[in-house]
């Protein structure tokens, strides 16, 4: 009698998440990077509830509470005009918020084309392109905002146009070194030798996977820029007093820190959680996104 074999019932491989998937579950898992996330969102919804959740007119003044310190009524006291110091930082994250996101997607939107292009293209394109790169970051980033900011005029619009150009030539470097290793891999090459043209391997197949590096960049930027516009609105080439900004609300505190050190503290204070949020948030995806480990 002869065996028949039997068919055993396949055994179940479970199917190995993406590395996108894996990624999450490791940022998930960083506890700083969690922190940062969890207080950059405060930031974003007390930015979009500012109208609603603000105690106080933030431009109102009040005479008869010129310098108060914390009260009941006044959670973070009062300035130099009797306006809420609360009411003014509350409005003021909508300054810098607004400042960090579009001054990096200025940044984004003129570097990524910039750096796909030098590293595609080569040749001459690619040397000129690198050598202004190479000049714009021999000048200090905050110095070239400055410059810029003081040549356009005081404003927000004008300063975050200032601070997306001068945060431009980094975006350009990250985005032109991803461009130089992926454009050298076999799936690129397979593509060129398909037909695809420059644009859509750029497109399809380079940008995707030169994403995680650029994402990493533009999160520690939003920092770098939120700083920036601070240090421009403490200069007056920022926010326009009387619209509240945490940058001109120090620029005036600085001459009441004996005598009224609230004003001072909570701005700082703003400046210093927001920025240390995205800093933790951008490492964190570093780390989630290195492709080692993947």
């Amino acid at each position: 009698m002869s065996a028949v074999a039997t068919a055993a019932p396949a055994a179940h491989v479970p199917v190995s998440a993406g590395p996108w998937r894996r990624a999450t579950r490791k940022l998930l898992r960083r506890r700083g990077a969690m922190f940062g996330l969890f207080v950059v969102a405060a930031f974003v919804l007390l930015a979009l509830a500012a109208p609603w959740i603000s105690p106080h007119d933030p431009v109102a003044t009040d005479w008869g509470a010129i310098r108060k310190a914390p009260t009941a009524a006044h959670w973070f006291g009062t300035d130099e005009i009797g306006r809420d110091v609360l009411s003014r930082v509350v409005w003021g994250t909508q300054a810098s918020l607004m400042a960090g996101v579009v001054s990096v997607s200025i940044s984004l939107l003129l570097g990524v084309p910039i750096g796909i292009l030098a590293g595609f293209a080569g040749g001459w394109i690619d040397v000129l392109v690198s050598r202004l790169t190479d000049a714009f970051l021999a000048c200090p980033f905050l110095i070239l905002a400055i410059a810029m900011a003081a040549f356009l005029g005081p404003s927000l619009t004008n300063a975050m146009i200032a601070i997306g150009v001068s945060a431009t030539p980094i975006i350009v470097r990250v985005t032109r070194a991803q461009v130089l290793v992926m454009k050298a891999e076999d799936y690129v090459e397979s593509a060129r030798a398909l037909g695809a043209t420059p644009l859509r391997v750029a497109v399809r197949h380079v940008l995707p996977n030169a994403a995680a590096p650029i994402v990493v960049q533009a999160t520690l930027a939003i920092a770098a820029a939120v700083i920036a516009e601070a240090s421009l609105s403490f200069l007056g080439l920022g926010q326009q007093p009387p619209a509240p900004s945490w940058g001109s609300m120090l620029n005036t505190a600085k001459n009441y820190v004996d005598s009224a050190p609230w004003m001072a503290v909570w701005p700082g204070g703003a400046i210093f959680l927001l920025v240390l949020a995205f800093n933790l948030l951008g490492d964190g995806l570093r780390d989630a996104l290195d492709p080692k480990q993947l």
